[in-house]
């Protein structure tokens, strides 16, 4: 029987497209539904495996060949080099449910020249902040997503500016390549590009491979304030090619912040943490997890099925106020899974097929390397 979920948020969602990356819908598609909860693993804080502290999991994804999964660390290299892990989940628990978690090797991203990145304090310059990792369909390596940095101290001494990147590497975290970043995003000491921590957190391919697909965690700088208790805020979802030149851009309408903090003046925020594509084939159909996290509250993570059909096209740097967004239905709240408590969501790929035709969805959380956090994995059944 169907978790719960809710009704359209902006629209009811339409139909895949044909193929094209224009977005143009064609016969309607029935709406996903989860079916079955499939069991959490957590593992503590503080966890050491290979030489590094386990911890701040911002993405994962599955080879489907192998059934080999890569978790992306968001270390910044401050407590060891920039990583991602090589793990085995196992889904042989009473229904197909998760049983296990092991992780079986860690390995750096690597600059052009062969070495890891270095922190940001005490570093050349080329610090990352990795977010989320996907696996190449077409060649079989690796793409990864940073964050970049904007630190503009008011104090007018000097600002601490690194671009948001999509890269390519190879299995042993080699760098390949490197896509051109969207000019309206780069960081920028005035007042447009991306925010501090509310750059591209999403990553996913689409079109079989050929398009490369990110989601701003929150508004650009000159698309209008972040969420509030009272308004959500409009952030982009961007699809570009392999070799970086965009092919259009979206705006997302982001829900309004869950709670009032407690003490009131706490911190409260809301943003899109991961972005998959529902079929390959389809340019135009995705999930997005909005994470939001209210002090003396907790975390509120919910999944909705998107569909940029019919959305206004604002590539090239134009505004997205007056731009219809995507459309968005709410596939699950984790709220009504039977979960102990929600920690911070921030990962999501394709486990794999289920007897019965339904998919496995697979979440993981970033701890903040806190001690007070855990990292999360967490599975459900998708039909």
């Amino acid at each position: 029987e169907a978790l719960p979920t809710s009704g359209p948020t902006s629209g009811p969602t339409s139909g895949p497209t044909n193929g094209s990356t224009s977005g143009s819908p064609s016969a309607p598609r029935a709406p996903l539904q989860v079916t079955a909860f499939l069991g959490e693993h957590r593992i503590p804080p503080a966890t050491q495996y290979g030489g590094t502290t386990v911890g701040g999991f911002s993405g994962l994804d599955r080879d489907a060949a192998s059934g080999t999964w890569i978790v992306v660390s968001d270390d910044r290299s401050s407590l060891q080099p920039a990583r991602f892990y090589t793990a085995d989940l196992r889904f042989d628990g009473p229904d197909g449910a998760l049983s296990g978690v092991e992780l079986t090797a860690t390995t750096p991203f690597l600059r052009p020249d062969g070495t890891p990145y270095p922190p940001l304090d005490g570093g050349d310059g080329t610090t990352v902040d990795p977010e989320d990792i996907r696996i190449d369909p077409i060649t079989d390596q690796l793409l990864w997503s940073q964050e970049g940095d904007r630190i503009v101290p008011a104090d007018g001494t000097a600002p601490t500016l690194i671009d948001p990147t999509v890269r390519f590497a190879g299995r042993d975290g080699r760098f390949g390549s490197e896509l051109a970043v969207p000019a309206e995003q780069r960081a920028d000491a005035g007042e447009r590009g991306i925010r501090q921590n509310l750059g591209p957190e999403g990553l996913t391919f689409a079109d079989g491979g050929n398009l490369v697909v990110t989601a701003l965690e929150g508004p650009l700088l000159q698309d209008g304030p972040v969420p509030t208790r009272t308004a959500g805020a409009l952030s982009r979802i961007v699809l570009q090619t392999r070799t970086g030149d965009v092919v259009s851009e979206f705006a997302y309408p982001q829900e309004p912040i869950f709670a009032d903090a407690v003490p009131a003046d706490g911190f409260a925020n809301n943003g899109v943490t991961a972005v998959l594509a529902v079929d390959d084939a389809d340019p135009a159909h995705f999930l997005v997890v909005e994470r939001s996290f209210v002090t003396g509250v907790g975390n509120k993570v919910r999944v909705y099925e998107v569909n940029t059909a019919g959305a206004t096209d604002v590539a090239g740097g134009q505004p997205v106020s007056g731009a219809t967004p995507v459309q968005k239905r709410l596939l699950v709240d984790m709220a009504d899974l039977p979960l102990g408590s929600v920690d911070n969501i921030e990962g999501m790929a394709w486990g794999p097929d289920r007897a019965d035709g339904s998919r496995t969805l697979v979440f993981v959380s970033d701890d903040n390397f806190s001690d007070t956090q855990v990292t999360q994995f967490v599975a459900v059944a998708v039909r």
